[in-house]
């Protein structure tokens, strides 16, 4: 999965967004060790600080946890992988919605629209 940023939201909101999708998708597993700040950093060509931002913020998150020597982990905690898995969802497909609505759909209208084209 390439890092890609836009230009109309800071660069630390994005990072959190895209490892975020790294995680409840399983790149990044379940318990399993970060790349450091300065790797992470380099990879996506953003500054460290900006990486240590976006990090500091997941942390809160309680969807990674430091371990002073060892680095960053991705938490363990199944079920607050699956909120924020939901939680994406949801943003998601309200999102799609209410584009949906801007191009003069009903969300019913909407809705049978997907269930043909599956």
């Amino acid at each position: 999965m390439q890092w890609e940023f836009r230009d109309d939201r800071p660069i630390y909101t994005q990072l959190i967004e895209q490892i975020q999708l790294r995680i409840v998708s399983g790149m990044y597993p379940s318990g399993s060790k970060l790349p450091s700040v300065r790797d992470l950093a380099s990879e996506a060509s953003v500054n460290p600080n900006t990486m240590q931002k976006a990090l500091a913020e997941l942390e809160r998150l309680e969807l990674v946890y430091s371990q002073r020597t060892s680095g960053r982990f991705i938490t363990e905690n199944q079920q607050r992988i699956s909120q924020i898995k939901e939680q994406l969802a949801d943003e998601k497909t309200e999102t799609f919605f209410l584009q949906m609505q801007q191009l003069g759909y009903s969300k019913s209208e909407t809705i049978e629209r997907i269930t043909r084209s599956n």
